[in-house]
């Protein structure tokens, strides 16, 4: 909070009328200004003009009341009634009582301290001991008293309307009550005194509210107080620069001896004034900065950052400044915030650096750990401090080293802020200007700023992922990465004094190509959210004046930069990419057709000159964008260099196949079949003539690789799918062209046939294999692109096809072979160009998109599926989830469905277990069964439990049914997966429950196996504990917090304790804040036994893959403050505020 003012001159200026009632507040404020004034002129120099402005004064006075009292008679309000209503009467009331008291200050002391116990919400009838000297304790114990029986309103914290500025209100008040007592009740050490001692005692009470008001104005009180003795310093400034000033004419007499005397009175003062505000200190915020509420200890922390910064005199010493190093610690980020904001605001002023040199030695390590906070507000505003430290180079180089690996971070707030740090200090080098005239470092600004981030960016790893993050968080900043021109004209060596290794080259053009995306408006870092981002109008004409000048910069260059690195891999995807963000009007208007024309023939050229799989894919994007976005001739000449494309690909690939049937390399072969494959992703491909050597090939060369095998494969599939679509949009289809894609369709599935029959008969197969993964996902594709109910009762009826369980179970049972495989032979694929496509996500998520289309039935594949959920990692767990969702939408049986999974996973490694290791296997099984129903029993909550009752019940019931056959033998299946489900239900359920399996056990003798019938007396043990309860267990878990009303009870420990005691310490408030902590731990508990989202615990798996981080450095700890990241490449741990 910011302190007011002094008063100006013109603020003390008289006038000569009453104002209206709006302009009341002014008039009135200026008002006790001159009384300031003639005062402080009186002592100077006793002018005559007093009696003038006293003659002035007094007449509006008499304007002022006479126009109060036509608006508003104040003696109409209490006080309490002024603070709760408009608050713009406040400065008049004030002033009335002010005058009160000095006539008769017993009642108005009364009056306002009951002003002040009803503001904490308290009713004090007995006001006759107010006028005794009764002692504070008593009082406040009785407060206390009505607390407990319930007569308190909390008006700070209430929604109605009417009192909705009561907070500000309050604080104005006390505040106008110190500048109108500056000049006497201030300081007669009784009034303000006494409001202490109730402010103090009642702010350590138990009450929160009590503790929340008497807190805002004891703060409020020291604030105020520091306005005073700033004045009071300004006053005692004056009067000693005049001391000094008559002292050297020698002249000793009135003079003198008044600016003496009103020298020390103005001292003596500021020490009072210093004392009150320690006393409030002491008796308040040491003990309230670490209260149970964090609002209250964010208004402690808040107010001593503002105390600091406006009374550096007192207050800026490592007494006070510890606080603020304490609470960095502190378990709310709120307070953390605060603390974080308050020393930002004392470090922005160089003179405060030399005395927090001792602070700053040992919290510095701290504030850098903030800028990880678990809280993203916290952790940017901890960078902003971070900057603080180094501007004033109080922190050495070395402590950064965690700050720059959140350049990588998945909030882009912490990234971008961030990225302004490592742009000041690195790059613009703000903090070092000493560093700033390096002799290697010569030319423009723009050249400069760019060597210097292509030397952040070797530190990075030579991922291109990793690079676009660096270059994103520093984008917003950097001016010289939207300086095309000034970048191009490096790539092209035109400067002879720059010499860029190949490494500097390469991360150029990633600036150049992402720089361009950004300019544009496109993310080049997903969102984590995925949402689509909309722009308003003035924000897409800046993009398309972007466009613009991208396009004049590199249309006369740009052919020249692919020239220079079309052979170059790693440089020529994100150069291609470029023209999709350019405006290729521009090249009719300006009349470069030619240069256009150079460019397409170096895409083309391009495409043939690499087979990897993302220069293919951005030369492809390319061309088909110049085909479509292109105009009149030029847009002829795109097209015609497509077709060109086309030809080429077929003839190339004909002459590959021949190369292998006459026994040749399978290279040239698969190199065409990729890019014939990028192509047929984008547009359809004519390769009729084609298709029967590729089916030929692939029928007479059982032994070629399997990446081969995969895109001959995938070529078929894709030129399918392009077949059906020219059908279904034709308006009259041929019996021909049916006949012809049904046999493609058949010859298609026929040969993914032969790779299942292969997978299941072959004992050596290799079963996560690349093209494994394929097969699984070309024939899911198939099934789903031919699926019955796409085409009944339709003239392409013939077109349905639904397969048979035989061909569904060897379907399956590949596709678990793929999930089964170890997380280290998936790792070590995740660098392969394809991997993304082929690992165990994209055979879930084929498998998957079967059961929510209704291609399969689901009885088999959906409780398979599902008894996968907690096998294989979060991002498989994420897609199983996804699909119980839309199970439960479709309203499908899922009791079934559940209970099969359950099944399943009890039985998985039994069914292949022998010898020795059959304990562990079946205690693996059971741990994995348990797992699975702690789940499924987890998708059941809220509303969901009330509307799938039928469900759960039946699951329990038939489980029941199952675990008892052939018992004890699987009885060990209530307790894995029936016991979970359980507490989901209602008490009578439950109780139904329990008889029918006590019924069950009647005529059995289960002593004669008691381990065998062990789980059994768990499970009927645990039923009894919910039965008892009287209501579902799970009902109390959840729903416990809710319905409990009220506060805590706490048994009265208050009588004959002070309350009021110096000798008290802050110790003491853990048993005073008891009052609320059984409340708050239980909701703590609550809190930490709920499950995180998945969402929220794991990354996208394609973005962890391609940051190369490992399954296990994936799984991140929601729930706790100090969460383990993955090392370096996304290292520094997130920390959450210890507990005060």
């Amino acid at each position: 909070m910011e302190d007011p003012a002094p008063p100006s001159e013109a603020s003390t200026r008289p006038r000569k009328r009453g104002r209206p009632p709006k302009h009341i507040a002014k008039e009135h404020d200026g008002d006790a200004e001159n009384r300031d004034r003639a005062t402080e002129q009186a002592d100077r120099e006793s002018s005559p003009d007093d009696f003038d402005e006293a003659r002035a004064k007094s007449k509006r006075s008499r304007a002022f009341e006479g126009t109060l009292s036509v608006a508003h008679k104040p003696s109409d309000q209490t006080l309490i009634e002024v603070i709760k209503g408009n608050g713009k009467f406040i400065p008049h009331v004030v002033k009335f009582w002010v005058e009160r008291y000095e006539k008769d200050p017993k009642p108005a002391m009364v009056e306002l301290l009951t002003m002040l116990f009803e503001a904490c919400g308290a009713k004090y009838y007995d006001k006759s001991d107010l006028l005794d000297e009764t002692d504070v304790d008593d009082v406040v114990v009785a407060l206390v008293n009505c607390a407990k029986r319930g007569e308190v309103e909390d008006y700070q914290n209430s929604k109605k309307k009417e009192i909705k500025n009561f907070k500000e209100n309050l604080e104005s008040f006390w505040d106008n009550l110190v500048r109108d007592c500056q000049h006497g009740p201030l300081f007669d050490q009784v009034l303000f005194d006494k409001c202490m001692d109730y402010i103090i005692a009642l702010s350590c009470t138990p009450p929160r509210v009590y503790r929340q008001v008497a807190s805002l104005m004891g703060l409020s009180l020291v604030t105020s107080y520091i306005t005073i003795a700033n004045m009071l310093g300004a006053q005692r400034e004056t009067t000693r620069r005049q001391l000094d000033a008559e002292k050297k004419k020698r002249t000793e007499g009135a003079r003198v001896e008044s600016l003496n005397k009103r020298f020390s009175d103005t001292h003596e003062r500021i020490t009072l004034l210093e004392e009150m505000m320690r006393k409030i200190f002491t008796g308040l915020f040491v003990h309230r900065y670490r209260d149970i509420d964090p609002n209250i200890r964010m208004s402690c922390i808040e107010s001593l950052g503002a105390w600091i910064l406006s009374y550096p005199s007192l207050f800026l010493q490592d007494l006070y400044l510890k606080y603020l190093g304490w609470t960095l610690n502190d378990k709310n980020a709120g307070v953390r915030k605060a603390s974080i904001n308050a020393l930002q605001n004392l470090y922005e002023v160089d003179d405060n650096v030399p005395t927090l040199g001792l602070f700053t030695e040992r919290f510095s390590g701290r504030m850098i750990e903030l800028a990880d906070d678990i809280d993203v507000s916290v952790a940017v505003h901890a960078i902003g401090l971070v900057k603080q430290l180094l501007r004033h180079q109080l922190i050495p180089e070395d402590d950064l080293g965690p700050l720059y690996d959140l350049l990588i971070d998945d909030p882009p707030e912490i990234r971008h802020a961030i990225g302004a740090l490592v742009y000041d200090h690195l790059i613009a080098q703000k903090f070092n200007s000493f560093q700033s005239g390096s002799k290697d470092e010569t030319g423009n600004t723009s050249e400069v700023h760019l060597k210097r981030m292509l030397r952040i960016l070797e530190e990075f790893p030579q991922d291109p992922i990793l690079s676009i993050y660096v270059i994103d968080d520093v984008w917003e900043y950097m001016t010289a990465i939207k300086d095309w021109k000034s970048i191009i004209s490096l790539l092209l060596d035109e400067n002879p004094s720059v010499e860029l290794s190949d490494s500097d080259a390469t991360n150029l053009v990633r600036l150049l190509c992402a720089s361009v995306k950004k300019a544009v408006g496109e993310r080049i870092v997903p969102a984590t959210d995925n949402r689509k981002q909309y722009y308003n109008k003035a924000q897409k004409e800046v993009f398309e004046n972007n466009k613009l000048d991208i396009t004049v910069a590199l249309m006369k260059t740009y052919p020249l930069l692919l020239r220079k690195f079309i052979s170059d891999k790693a440089k020529v995807s994100s150069l291609v990419e470029i023209v999709l963000h350019m405006n290729l009007e521009y090249y009719s208007l300006k009349r470069q057709e030619q240069n256009f024309k150079n460019l397409l023939q170096l895409m083309k050229e391009a495409f043939f000159k690499h087979g990897d799989k993302d220069p293919l894919r951005a030369c492809v994007k390319a061309i088909d964008f110049c085909c479509i976005e292109s105009q009149g001739e030029l847009q002829d000449f795109a097209r015609n260099k497509l077709k060109e494309l086309e030809d080429e690909i077929i003839a190339k690939l004909k002459s590959a196949i021949k190369e292998v049937v006459d026994g040749g390399d399978e290279y040239s072969l698969l190199v065409n079949l990729k890019r014939l494959y990028e192509l047929q992703l984008k547009r359809s491909v004519p390769i009729n003539s084609l298709y029967e050597d590729i089916v030929m090939v692939l029928r007479d060369f059982r032994n070629m690789e399997d990446e081969v095998v995969g895109f001959l494969l995938l070529n078929m599939y894709l030129h399918l799918v392009w077949g059906l679509q020219s059908i279904v949009n034709e308006e009259a289809v041929s019996g021909a062209s049916l006949t012809s894609l049904l046999s493609k369709r058949d010859t298609l599935l026929q040969e993914l046939e032969y790779f299942l029959n292969l997978a299941a008969d072959k004992e050596g197969v290799k079963h996560g294999s690349e093209l494994a993964c394929r097969v699984c996902t070309i024939l899911a594709e198939t099934w789903f692109l031919f699926r019955t109910t796409n085409f009944n009762k339709t003239k392409l009826e013939i077109l349905g096809y639904r397969p048979d369980a035989n061909m569904l179970q060897k379907f399956w049972e590949l596709c678990r072979q793929q999930l089964n495989i170890s997380d280290e032979a998936e790792d070590e694929d995740v660098n392969k160009e394809y991997a993304v496509e082929t690992n165990r996500d994209a055979v879930m998520i084929a498998a998957a998109k079967l059961i929510t289309n209704d291609v399969v039935p689901k009885e088999f594949l959906a409780s398979e599926i599902i008894s996968h959920f907690v096998m294989h990692g979060t991002s498989v767990a994420e897609i199983v989830k996804n699909l119980i969702t839309v199970l439960k939408k479709k309203e499908d049986d899922l009791a079934v469905i559940f209970l099969e999974a359950l099944k399943k996973a009890y039985h998985r490694h039994p069914v292949n277990i022998s010898g020795s290791e059959s304990s562990s296997l079946e205690n693996n099984s059971f741990l994995g069964c348990k797992d699975l129903a702690a789940k499924l029993s987890g998708t059941f909550i809220g509303a969901a439990r009330i509307k799938h009752r039928p469900d759960i019940l039946k699951i329990v019931r038939d489980g029941i049914e199952y675990a008892f056959v052939d018992a004890p033998k699987q009885l060990s299946f209530l307790e894995a997966a029936v016991l979970h489900f359980v507490p989901k239900l209602p008490a009578p359920d439950v109780s139904e429950i329990m008889k029918d399996v006590q019924q069950r056990t009647e005529n059995v003798n289960t002593e004669e196996n008691p381990s065998g019938w062990r789980p059994y007396n768990t499970f009927i043990e645990c039923l009894r504990e919910k039965c008892a309860k009287n209501e579902g267990f799970q009902d109390e878990k959840e729903g416990g917090a809710v319905r409990r009303r009220g506060r805590p009870r706490k048994r009265q420990n208050i009588q004959g304790k002070k309350l009021f005691d110096e000798q008290s310490s802050s110790e003491d408030e853990d048993s005073i804040s008891a009052y609320e902590q059984d409340a708050q731990d239980e909701g703590r508990r609550l809190e930490d036994d709920e499950d995180a989202p998945l969402i929220h615990s794991i990354r996208s798996s394609s973005k962890l893959r391609s940051l190369g981080v490992s399954r296990e450095e994936s799984k991140v700890q929601t729930k706790t403050g100090n969460s383990v990241r993955a090392t370096d490449n996304l290292s520094a741990s997130r920390t959450s505020g210890a507990s005060s």
